[in-house]
């Protein structure tokens, strides 16, 4: 079955000399790095098991990024264009930890490669934040984009709602709030989705960023699509354009950077008036200079305002405070002030980081900084929540590297045979889905779509996913 045009143009291997790899995580980290090694310079066969703790593959492309957002989606093509070649192997539905663990990996493997990701929100150490009403930006993301192991529905009450943050996700965030939800209808929005955003009673939107226009995180086409929302009027503070030195250089220089003072200075100038003549039904506030401070309640212990300090240009690229707070209403509040990674049973974990401790992708132990044998990270998991999904190719490519030259310090396991993980895996009851599932559950959510015009629409209880995967 398989294909091995990956691998025949390398010297003859031995057949001790195969390595079997097990890979963590299926998402682009993972898929990347299974690409990389396939294709690499070596002297040794190698197969590759990917293990995947959800149904389907790809990962925060497929359940971390907005479904308006056709292009980033794109990767996806990419990464299916991988797996469908069909020398890599893939369990779905499958956790590690639960299903199974580092020694059974051990057991059955030369090495392994965690690419799991970064999926819960960093927090946000202030007053009040633990208030009703206010969110992790990620269990949202995780909602709309119909994540199978979050709730269905999600609280959509509030008129005013404040995002904290100046990257692309709480531009995701912000726009998935004021966008009006049928003009979402084309995308692959999942149906309950689509309902709750439809019932949201949401008037204004308010985005908070620590520091100036000139020094967001977000990228231009992310900024640029908020301006094209449908009813949606953009508001920026003349107050938050007094650019000092160390801004007008950072435009000057940067061309991104230029190009975002370009559309922020547009808005500026534009009249506040939808299409039909009156002011639009919804408005995204753009606020700078705005060090979050507390979350005020109500007497129900529910979000009701948001204090934040005005800052200002320390000089050096940072900002000071000014000691002038003001104070917004609001009915809920979303943190989107990065991604933080997850601990894995029996895999070494820097609490304060966030990540696998590691040397170029050769996993550390976390006190001594001495070498773990046999595990490696690639992806966020590995360097953090940072960097687009180009980084994340040559990351894979580092830690490849090192597995390759360190053949010597691989595990020697006792039953490397391909047959040995879908015998253990049947023995332990578990039901995981293969490449051949997802194509099912694919062609299933894109049949679902097309009499509605739409991409396709994601099936989201997961015994669901697994029932069409495994065609029961």
């Amino acid at each position: 079955m398989a294909d091995t045009h990956a691998t025949n143009t390398h010297a003859p291997a031995s057949h001790d000399t195969k390595l079997r790899l097990a890979i963590v995580g299926a998402g682009p980290a993972g898929i990347y790095a299974a690409d990389i090694l396939l294709k690499a310079e070596r002297r040794f066969d190698v197969s590759i098991d990917l293990f995947e703790q959800l149904p389907a593959p790809y990962g925060l492309v497929r359940y971390g990024v907005a479904p308006d957002h056709p292009r980033i989606k794109g990767i996806i093509t990419a990464l299916r264009e991988v797996l469908d070649r069909g020398d890599i192997r893939i369990f779905g539905n499958v956790r590690f930890g639960e299903d199974i663990t580092l020694d059974d990996l051990k057991r059955h493997y030369h090495a392994v490669i965690f690419a799991t990701g970064a999926i819960r929100d960093t927090s946000l150490d202030i007053p009040g934040i633990d208030a009703a009403g206010s969110y992790g930006a990620a269990d949202f993301v995780s909602w709309f984009d119909g994540h199978p192991d979050v709730p269905r529905t999600w609280p959509l009450e509030a008129e005013s709602v404040a995002v904290i943050g100046n990257g692309n996700v709480a531009l995701d965030v912000s726009r998935m709030l004021a966008k009006h939800a049928d003009d979402l209808l084309p995308t692959e929005v999942p149906e309950n989705v689509y309902q709750g955003l439809k019932a949201s009673p949401v008037t204004d939107v308010h985005v908070f960023g620590r520091r100036g226009p000139a020094q967001v995180k977000f990228t231009p086409l992310e900024l640029r699509e908020l301006g094209e929302l449908r009813d949606v009027d953009m508001v920026v503070y003349d107050e938050d354009f007094d650019y000092d030195d160390a801004s007008r250089a950072a435009i000057a220089s940067n061309k991104q950077v230029m190009v975002i003072d370009r559309v922020l200075q547009a808005w500026r100038k534009r009249p506040s008036v939808n299409n039909a003549g009156g002011e639009a039904s919804r408005r995204l506030h753009l606020h700078f200079w705005a060090r979050p401070v507390e979350v005020r309640k109500d007497a129900d212990g529910r979000v009701s305002s948001f204090v934040y300090e005005r800052t200002r240009p320390d000089g050096q690229g940072g900002v000071t405070g000014t000691g002038e707070l003001r104070e917004v209403p609001i009915q809920a509040l979303y943190r989107a002030v990065g991604y933080f990674g997850s601990p894995l049973p029996g895999v070494p974990f820097d609490k304060r980081h966030g990540v696998i401790p590691n040397h170029e992708g050769q996993v550390l132990h976390k006190d001594s900084n001495e070498r773990v044998p046999g595990v490696y990270a690639t992806g966020w998991i590995k360097r953090g929540p940072v960097g687009l999904i180009g980084h994340t190719k040559s990351d894979a490519m580092e830690t490849v590297r090192h597995l390759i030259n360190d053949q010597a310090s691989w595990w020697q396991p006792a039953d490397p045979s391909e047959s040995a993980i879908p015998d253990l895996l049947a023995s332990r009851g578990v039901a995981w889905t293969d490449l051949e599932g997802w194509h099912r559950l694919d062609e299933h959510e894109v049949a679902l779509g097309r009499p509605h015009e739409r991409a396709r629409i994601k099936v989201v209880p997961r015994e669901e996913m697994v029932r069409i995967s495994r065609g029961e």
